[in-house]
């Protein structure tokens, strides 16, 4: 008896070899649909990379000359768009202009978005009645390649309409 890689148990090397050129077909067609499934994966992850960048700067640009919403600073410091609610909790406001505002890379990246000093500040700048309807249930979303092609467009030309 001899096991294949796959675990299958053949009577000698002759069966093995029959077996394996009768199913190599089969494998490059599952091989192929790995690839191509892969291929579609990247494609989304790149897509939606893409339309993040952006849309991260319009934020940039919408709100150029304005301070960090979380604790007013307008030095020099390295500029950020910050998700009120963050992407990770809530991926359907990912693209919600009303959750994302400019913000210092300190309250962003070491403060995790400074949220206790960004709430009140967003209040004052959309709202209270926006900020609740920010904080309440939203219906998910998955965006497709063509979707997140769309959405980097709208933000691109959004941009040069600001400019």
């Amino acid at each position: 008896m001899k096991k294949a890689p796959n675990g299958v148990y053949f009577c000698d090397t002759e069966c093995m070899t029959e077996y394996a050129f009768a199913n190599k077909e089969k494998g490059k067609q599952i091989k192929h649909k790995e690839q191509k499934r892969q291929l579609k994966d990247s494609d989304r992850s790149l897509r939606l990379k893409e339309a993040q960048r952006s849309f991260n700067a319009f934020i940039r640009a919408r709100d150029k000359g304005h301070s960090c919403i979380s604790c007013g600073r307008s030095t020099g410091a390295k500029m950020n768009a910050g998700h009120y609610k963050s992407v990770g909790a809530n991926p359907e406001l990912r693209f919600e202009e009303l959750n994302c505002h400019l913000q210092c890379e300190h309250c962003n990246s070491f403060k995790s978005g400074n949220i206790e000093n960004y709430r009140p500040a967003l209040i004052k700048k959309i709202g209270l009645c926006k900020v609740e309807w920010l904080e309440g249930p939203h219906k998910s979303k998955k965006y497709t390649c063509d979707q997140l092609k769309g959405i980097e467009l709208k933000y691109k030309a959004k941009i040069k309409g600001l400019v």
